[in-house]
């Protein structure tokens, strides 16, 4: 097998990250990256980070965790300031307003959304990428369903690319991959179930650590998504809340 045959991969823990680890599997032998910024529930991620890289094999010399704690610091976000509440709805009542507030970034930006994130976890991914000389990274970003995040649009990953090409080695190419960017939540699931992805080894929520809270904007994301695709979501979540 090549350098080239390994794939960098993003994994964050929850189902896109999954499933895009999954489809990278089919061609490429995995090194998997995890960031833990000091967000809400970094803890369960780093669990669901280290039950999917053992369900796919990947050893410790190819798992890279990266601590950019200063993200508290930074805050702005939900997900790292315990000053910001993160938004809880009703499960019933809220399936449009997260899907108005999200698709093709319509609406106002979330409080979940953290400046500039993703740009800090790709630029680890690159630089490890360099170094262990992989040919390309992976992230599971999703446009089209997704929380309106502007770092996760297709023109962010285009303009990504060419930062990588002139901020690189002359010799290197490292092409940044998003196979599910075009893909909504439930052809998401039903791709991973297709390739078996470890869906059930995946965290969500937000909110909570032990179980999903099913309230917050991710929970009800991932709800949808499941009763869309007509399968139930493998993960419990408190008060017995279900796919509707």
């Amino acid at each position: 097998m090549t350098a080239n045959s390994k794939a960098v991969v993003l994994l964050s823990g929850g189902m896109d990250s999954c499933v895009t680890a999954a489809i990278a599997a089919q061609t490429h032998s995995l090194a998997l990256v995890h960031a833990s910024y000091g967000q809400r529930t970094a803890a369960r991620e780093r669990r669901a980070f280290d039950e999917i890289a053992n369900f796919y094999g990947v050893s410790d010399r190819d798992r890279l965790v990266a601590r950019l704690d200063y993200f508290a610091q930074i805050g702005g976000s939900a997900l790292t300031d315990s000053s910001i509440a993160v938004p809880q709805r009703a499960a019933g009542a809220a399936r449009g307003t997260v899907r108005g507030t999200a698709a093709n970034g319509g609406g106002e930006i979330p409080v979940t959304y953290v400046p500039f994130r993703n740009a800090h976890f790709l630029s680890v991914a690159v630089s490890w990428a360099e170094a262990i000389g992989a040919g390309s990274v992976w992230i599971g970003a999703v446009a089209e369903d997704s929380s309106g995040y502007p770092d996760c649009r297709p023109d962010y990953y285009r303009a990504f690319q060419e930062l990588v090409r002139v901020g690189t080695r002359p010799e290197t190419r490292i092409e940044i991959i998003t196979p599910v960017i075009h893909l909504r939540k439930s052809a998401i699931i039903c791709r991973g179930i297709d390739i078996g992805a470890p869906l059930h080894l995946t965290w969500s929520c937000y909110q909570n650590d032990d179980q999903a809270c099913g309230s917050c904007d991710s929970c009800l994301l991932r709800l949808s998504a499941y009763t869309e695709a007509g399968v139930a979501d493998p993960i419990r979540y408190r008060n017995g809340v279900a796919p509707y």
